[in-house]
């Protein structure tokens, strides 16, 4: 299994590395790739990460899961990225896995993907989240769509992923080799 992690200016850091972070402990290959033309990305509290890939050479073919992490202007910058979006919707028309949290999933809800699905993110957001069954739980799958509310969501959104790829037991390790 392996995972893409979309890095634009903005993104919320405790979203994006805490993703990595775990799906990497699961034994999940996941790519960070920038969509801002370099690969040093500075997320909403200054923090700048290197990312392993920018978008323009990466292969999407290589990966089944794209992930987004929400943070301002991160969703923003994300969804304005074109390349991206029509990615996204290829991955959900052939059913792999797409992911997004906190502000994020208002992307997948624009472009259609979220239609009949439960889906959760960020207060303020469920408007966004066009034709989706809106839940308030930290952190929901629903078939190959993964979304989580924010920041203190992170683990569990994470958790989540794991699960869906690799399964319920793999999850609950991770989750307890954190001790949460």
């Amino acid at each position: 299994m392996k995972a893409a992690i979309f890095l634009a200016e903005g993104f919320e850091e405790v979203e994006g590395l805490t993703a990595v972070d775990l799906l990497r402990r699961a034994g999940i290959e996941v790519f960070m790739v920038s969509i801002t033309g370099g690969k040093a990305v500075t997320g909403s509290h200054g923090i700048t990460v290197q990312a392993d890939e920018q978008i323009e050479d990466f292969d999407f073919s290589k990966v089944s899961m794209l992930i987004l992490p929400g943070g301002m202007p991160g969703t923003k910058n994300l969804e304005k990225c074109q390349k991206l979006t029509e990615q996204l919707k290829i991955f959900a028309h052939e059913e792999k896995y797409v992911a997004a949290i906190c502000a994020a999933p208002s992307v997948l809800g624009h472009l259609g993907i979220l239609e009949g699905k439960e889906a959760c993110c960020y207060p303020g957001f469920e408007k966004e989240l066009y034709g989706a069954k809106v839940c308030m739980e930290g952190a929901v799958a629903d078939g190959n769509v993964i979304t989580g509310r924010g920041v203190g969501t992170a683990i569990p959104f994470a958790l989540k992923m794991i699960e869906k790829c690799i399964g319920e037991e793999k999850a609950k390790q991770i989750a307890d080799s954190i001790v949460y």
